[in-house]
């Protein structure tokens, strides 16, 4: 086994639950790590036998262009696609920042992370 790290994947996007997040947006960051065999790869030098970190980044850029109200369903949509649209990856982990969050306080972010296993 081994672990591929995507770290702070930035995006603007529109999830929140009031009225002011979903019309002007605000600043995201993802995180993703997920573990998978990387044996073959490790031995082959073959982008084919692992997992592409360019298809995690564009199926974190394409959820994250989905709007929602909560961050835990946009960690949900990511690890489906990740399941879904790759079969080396037995687990994986998704951590969604909403970056200054309008909570009334002096916060620099407010992060949901969710893992599932295959």
């Amino acid at each position: 086994m081994g672990k591929i790290r995507v770290t702070n994947i930035r995006a603007y996007a529109y999830h929140g639950c009031l009225s002011e997040e979903t019309a002007i947006g605000s600043d995201y960051r993802v995180d993703v790590e997920i573990e998978a065999d990387l044996s073959k790869s490790a031995q082959t030098d073959t982008l084919s036998h692992t997992v592409d970190y360019v298809l995690l980044n564009r199926i974190v850029k394409e959820e994250m262009a989905i709007p929602s109200a909560l961050l835990e369903t946009v960690c949900e949509r990511i690890l489906v696609r990740f399941f879904n649209e790759e079969a080396l990856i037995q687990v994986a982990t998704v951590a969604v920042s909403k970056v200054n969050p309008p909570i009334g306080g002096d916060v620099e972010m407010v992060t949901v992370e969710r893992t599932k296993t295959r």
